[in-house]
């Protein structure tokens, strides 16, 4: 695969080859290709989730766009204050600055492609997630990173109620 100059090489990740990480004790997160690797057009990751995951929490991005293609299973989505389910094949954007959060519908396991763009360095936060989960970092060290992983929290009386629909 060959490139010009001041051009981003083409991102090939073999499958064997990609690191996975385990992001709490119902879903896991398969690294592709972060914002250094693509010049900054796009980071991209796969995410596979459990029956009963959590998923990511109500949150948005002020500086990129992200992008959610369901490669299996059922995904609910929170979308501004509306929930909305993606199936095998459905495909969603979510703008900068619009709230969201997504995790499987209940019962079922889902897999799903995640890209971000413009691209983000975002793949020392998905390591950051893992660390929480082994006990190595805290919620707080989360909180501390929203500015640098543009990832802004915060609480969804909408979502909440959706998680606690069965």
């Amino acid at each position: 695969m060959s490139t010009t100059a001041n051009q981003p090489a083409p991102v090939l990740v073999r499958a064997a080859d990609a690191e996975t990480l385990q992001d709490g004790p119902t879903s896991l997160i398969t690294l592709l290709a972060d914002a250094g690797a693509t010049g900054g057009a796009l980071t991209a990751n796969k995410a596979t989730f459990s029956k009963g995951s959590p998923g990511a929490p109500a949150h948005f991005h002020t500086k990129a766009t992200e992008m959610f293609l369901v490669l299996d299973g059922e995904m609910r989505i929170l979308v501004g204050e509306e929930i909305v389910r993606l199936g095998k094949g459905d495909f969603l954007t979510v703008p900068p600055t619009v709230p969201h959060a997504f995790a499987p519908a209940p019962g079922t396991e889902a897999e799903m492609l995640v890209v971000f763009t413009p691209g983000l360095h975002r793949f020392d936060y998905y390591r950051l997630l893992e660390r929480v989960h082994r006990g190595e970092a805290t919620v707080q060290d989360i909180r501390d990173s929203s500015q640098q992983y543009d990832n802004h929290y915060f609480a969804s009386p909408v979502w909440t109620q959706a998680l606690t629909e069965r």
